[in-house]
């Protein structure tokens, strides 16, 4: 392990392995590589060390053998549910958001919970690998401010939206006659205030629970404040079969479950839909067709026992998909993990139901988890991968912790160690240990446009 001091703050260079997807297509998978920070946070050199310039490699802060890659994104988690991670196994997804979700962000209505909890969420995220995090709050505007407050001092790229709810919502004390217009107002003056705040970090998204608990004005209404502000718009779809049947109960006019949120005017680029797993031909062509994005969360659909999206098929149809941890319908907010939880289920899915598809690979896992990621929230453009004139949100990675042996007599260290360290010389084969023996510590630092975010262990 190296014995450093990490920078905190830029211009600063990195001398480790590199490894990224690339705009362009392919893995960049540089073994002895500098990664230069200039001093307005972006990427100035990115290459071999063979290639860069005397002076920046001479003031490099050696990681070897660590590997520094781009920082995750995470398309559609929950805030105030990670403190019930792992907790309601197998509930189906209304009973489990009755029984632990609802009471959890009721808990929120005093925004010094917030305050308290806020801070030590965003740490959680860093420390897993997350740089950038697409989140639904609450419904209590003070609550969602106290969040902003936090990202805004952490670092975090965050994008976070006030919870709608006007059919079905967990707060008693809202006038049912007045709830609708308040929640537009409220969700409109925290767009006033945090979005493209801390100078683009920060971001809003107008946020419709879902359609069951929302009614077809309030979805109507929202999606109109989210493309006058040009903000984003976030909702889940077909996650789970009861659900579905739910809203076609609520919304006999619809043809489907998509159809609801096209009606609404809410399809487009700046849509990010979570789970999407039961979705007809026609849903899927409709969210081609508008080029609506869809967050894939596998380890909350397998906890929950939702279902298995098609991923295969739903990316050859040219669905735009990033990854989602869903803590805590997902149990971590690790995206290594949630690779894992995907790599397993869809493999599964292969031999279960006859998937003919080749598997994705663990390149092709980072990618989901990171380019992907940022091409679904349109960011693509500064971030999700090492390559110069991007924004510096990088994670560096420590493998050794991943390895699978310790404890080993003394004389056998060398040759065993040798001998993975040939094995990890294949990019695809560190990724693997990276994502099925992901380690909670294996994180050792990671950066927003150049600053170093609290949370991961030194």
């Amino acid at each position: 392990m190296p014995a450093v001091e990490l920078p905190d703050r830029p211009p600063f260079a990195l001398r480790a392995r590199i490894l990224t997807p690339l705009a362009g297509g392919g893995t960049l998978d540089e073994p002895d590589g500098v990664v230069a920070v200039d001093a307005g946070g972006s990427l100035a050199f990115v290459g071999a060390a063979a290639t860069a310039p005397k002076e920046l490699l001479a003031g490099a802060v050696d990681l070897r053998p660590w590997v520094v890659l781009p920082g995750l994104v995470d398309t559609h988690a929950h805030l105030p549910q990670l403190q019930n991670a792992g907790l309601g196994f197998a509930l189906d997804l209304l009973t489990w958001l009755d029984r632990l979700t609802f009471p959890t962000e009721r808990s929120w209505a005093d925004p010094a919970v917030a305050e308290r909890l806020a801070p030590a969420i965003f740490r959680a995220f860093a420390a897993a690998g997350t740089t950038t995090v697409l989140a639904y709050g609450v419904v209590y505007e003070a609550a969602m401010d106290a969040a902003f407050r936090a990202a805004e001092a952490h670092g975090i790229r965050a994008i976070l939206g006030k919870v709608m709810m006007d059919r079905v919502t967990y707060d008693p004390t809202i006038d049912p006659s007045t709830i609708m217009e308040r929640s537009l107002r409220e969700s409109g003056d925290l767009i006033s205030r945090w979005h493209g705040a801390a100078d683009g970090r920060l971001g809003y998204a107008v946020t419709p629970r879902f359609a069951v608990s929302c009614t077809a004005e309030l979805l109507r209404e929202s999606a109109s404040l989210a493309r006058s502000t040009g903000t984003w718009w976030q909702s889940h779809v077909s996650e789970d079969p009861g659900e579905i049947e739910e809203v076609t109960r609520l919304f006999p006019e619809a043809r489907d479950y998509v159809d609801v949120y096209e009606r609404a005017g809410g399809l487009g680029e700046r849509t990010v839909l979570a789970h999407a797993i039961h979705l007809s031909d026609r849903e899927l062509a409709r969210l081609v067709e508008t080029r609506t994005r869809v967050a894939h969360c596998p380890s909350s659909n397998l906890f929950i026992g939702a279902g298995v999206m098609p991923l295969s098929r739903w990316l050859e149809a040219g669905v735009m998909v990033g990854l989602g941890s869903d803590v805590s319908g997902g149990p971590e907010p690790s995206l290594f993990s949630v690779m894992r939880a995907g790599a397993y289920s869809q493999m599964a899915r292969r031999s279960l139901a006859g998937e003919k598809r080749p598997p994705l690979g663990p390149l092709d896992w980072l990618r989901l988890g990171t380019l992907d990621g940022a091409r679904a929230l349109g960011l693509d453009g500064s971030i999700g991968s090492i390559e110069p004139g991007k924004e510096a949100d990088v994670i560096v990675v420590d493998p050794g912790l991943t390895a699978p042996l310790s404890g080993v007599d003394a004389s056998e260290i060398a040759s065993l160690e040798a001998a993975n360290a040939a094995l990890l010389d294949d990019p695809a084969a560190l990724v693997s240990r990276l994502i099925f023996r992901t380690h909670p510590d294996m994180v050792r630092g990671a950066w927003v446009r150049g600053i170093r975010l609290e949370g991961p262990a030194t």
